[in-house]
């Protein structure tokens, strides 16, 4: 599996876990709109719901291109490790996580491997999962975080940690999980836009919008 859909499947998850609506306003977490917010507080406010729907426009920034590529469709998260990302334009994809499986269909093909067997992703998706749940302990484990302006206004950035569990490469001449950082922006418990960047200088854009 390439890591070209690789790592916007990562940053899916972590786009559906700002889109988890937020507890009723008298349950917020205390602060004003100038205070700025702190990890515990962000993390409070993601995964309240066990699922979520979004709809997403993505771009594209790929260096062998001459223009980016544009896609848009719907995302879907289903507690405990359920993810799908449905691209309806320009052509129909399906990009799945699902108990610790991998798919990616085309058309009526399908491809499936275990999680396990993609060392590459694997430690990286769980503990992505693990955010959906609000655990920040395991978010840290695979990435340094920052997290910049209030709740109201806020931008999270995820560096991965080089001492990170699994390998950082596959010598065998596979696959390459070669992500530089991700960073979603986003109101209260909104996400707004999530922007994934790889080491090798492409990068993706996803603006969202969260769906009944």
């Amino acid at each position: 599996m390439s890591r070209t859909w690789a790592a916007p499947l990562a940053g899916s998850l972590l786009g559906l876990s700002a889109l988890l609506p937020a507890a009723p306003a008298s349950a917020a977490p205390p602060g004003s709109a100038s205070t700025p917010a702190s990890l515990p507080q962000l993390m409070q406010l993601l995964g309240r719901r066990r699922a979520a729907r979004a709809q997403f426009e993505e771009t594209q920034y790929v260096a062998i291109l001459t223009r980016p590529l544009h896609s848009a469709g719907t995302l879907s998260y289903r507690a405990p490790d359920h993810l799908e990302e449905r691209i309806e334009r320009p052509h129909r994809q399906l990009l799945l996580l699902d108990h610790e499986l991998l798919s990616v269909q085309l058309g009526h093909h399908r491809r499936s491997v275990p999680l396990q067997q993609y060392p590459q992703l694997a430690p990286l998706l769980q503990s992505l999962l693990a955010t959906l749940s609000g655990d920040a302990t395991a978010l840290q484990r695979s990435f340094s975080v920052q997290l910049r302006g209030p709740l109201s206004h806020w931008q999270l950035v995820l560096t991965p940690r080089d001492d990170a569990p699994g390998p950082q490469s596959d010598s065998g001449g596979g696959a390459q999980f070669a992500l530089r950082r991700i960073t979603l922006q986003g109101m209260d418990a909104q996400i707004e836009q999530l922007t994934v960047e790889q080491r090798d200088g492409d990068r993706s854009v996803m603006r969202l919008r969260p769906l009944p």
